[in-house]
């Protein structure tokens, strides 16, 4: 089965996060959602969440996938956490899978593992970051080897669908999109009185 880590920090993007882990755990993907300090999270609109599990008991474990929610200021909270920043560079060395989207795009950079990279982020997050010559993209999700990166909130879903179809395939990722009945443009009734 394959696993994956979301690490949540104090002002993280709750519309992210619970999207990546509720998503990725219809795909019976194993996640753990870890808090950098025991504790809930207080989100960046206010949302709390009660983490699975604190980041120094997640470290002690192996995962395929990391996935790094945005919002602010949980991106930089994530920046400034240096088993983040470990945690990150060991998986790329091990060849694993990082993600993230939003903001969090910036931890990669700060972490030296978007240099000669393509990647995308939220509007104006990777400009002037440095850390090396970034491709930046204005698409919303961007796969560059091992590295996936997307925009923000409104890409969340479809962010994480593909984080499904890349771990486990695209019939699992279908079949996790069906069942959401999604529709597949902007469909809406709208009932006329006249």
């Amino acid at each position: 089965m394959a696993s994956v880590l979301v690490p949540l920090a104090p002002g993280c993007e709750e519309l992210e996060a619970v999207t990546i882990i509720d998503l990725l755990r219809r795909a019976q993907i194993q996640v753990s959602s870890a808090g950098l300090a025991p504790g809930p999270v207080t989100c960046s609109r206010g949302t709390i969440i009660i983490p699975d599990t604190t980041l120094t008991q997640a470290l002690q474990q192996e995962f395929d996938m990391i996935v790094l929610p945005g919002g602010q200021p949980g991106a930089t909270n994530l920046k400034n956490d240096a088993r983040i920043i470990q945690l990150l560079q060991s998986m790329a060395r091990s060849g694993k899978y990082i993600a993230a989207i939003c903001a969090a795009p910036t931890v990669l950079a700060h972490a030296g593992l978007l240099a000669g990279k393509r990647a995308t982020a939220y509007p104006g997050a990777l400009e002037g970051v440095g850390h090396g010559a970034i491709n930046i993209s204005q698409e919303t999700i961007v796969i560059d080897d091992k590295i996936i990166t997307s925009r923000g909130p409104g890409t969340a879903m479809d962010f994480a669908l593909e984080l499904i179809r890349v771990l486990v395939g695209k019939e699992k990722r279908d079949g996790v999109e069906t069942a959401l009945a999604r529709p597949t443009g902007h469909a809406v009734a709208l009932l006329s009185k006249d």
